[in-house]
């Protein structure tokens, strides 16, 4: 599943006219980067939401023929229900027996996606960088507690390895009745991790070594394009 529903509210003025997933990066926009990558390790079937300029992202897909994969769009025009919300919002698609790869639609990197390796409940991208909030792991990499480093303010077991997650992760359809029973219609997983992460065993894994950048960050974006460029 791609996360293409944001509203970009960073990276105005284009999103004042665009959806956030098709901004360019090396002249390619960035829901396009995301597809080709989850093509090239193995996915036949993709799920990508809609909410902000939502037609705009249905044409793009449409003028590609879907880059040549099924390709289902959950429609959240209605009302932005966040990754959690929009993860379960998508279940008709994607519960089975399969892992499921979450992607953010505005996440750039040269790791290969099949390196992602499922653990128990749930695997997160994480890695060693700046931050303002942390997740917190144990020594055998399972999530146990998140920490804001602004505030100090912390939740579940802040005394452990902190990584910073990097909007991938790969989890088991067997988390959907946690996610229905979260009671929220609108949320975000990482709360939902760390919720749950005492009776769930959620992991992270290192991609330190690999490129990333948050391109729905001006800043970033300009250093995923200097990067893009230094490919050519």
């Amino acid at each position: 599943m791609v996360f293409a529903a944001g509203n970009g509210t960073r990276l105005r003025p284009f999103t004042l006219h665009h959806p956030k997933a098709l901004v360019k990066v090396g002249g390619t926009p960035m829901l396009q980067h995301v597809i080709e990558n989850l093509k090239a390790t193995g996915v036949t079937q993709i799920v990508v939401n809609v909410h902000h300029f939502a037609e705009q992202i249905e044409q793009f897909l449409a003028a590609n023929s879907n880059f040549g994969i099924n390709i289902a769009v959950t429609d959240e025009r209605a009302l932005l229900l966040d990754t959690g919300g929009g993860l379960l919002n998508a279940r008709r698609f994607l519960d089975g027996t399969e892992p499921i790869l979450l992607h953010n639609a505005d996440i750039l990197t040269n790791l290969p996606l099949d390196s992602l390796t499922l653990h128990g409940n749930a695997t997160l991208a994480v890695s060693h960088r700046q931050s303002s909030r942390s997740l917190v792991f144990d020594n055998d990499n399972r999530l146990c507690g998140w920490i804001n480093h602004k505030t100090s303010e912390t939740k579940g077991n802040a005394d452990g390895l902190c990584y910073s997650f990097n909007g991938i992760h790969l989890v088991s359809p067997q988390i959907f009745p946690a996610l229905s029973n979260y009671g929220e219609e609108v949320f975000s997983l990482t709360p939902f991790y760390v919720a749950n992460s005492s009776v769930m065993e959620i992991y992270g894994q290192d991609i330190s070594d690999y490129k990333w950048f948050d391109v729905g960050k001006p800043e970033s974006l300009a250093d995923a394009r200097a990067w893009a460029d230094s490919l050519r």
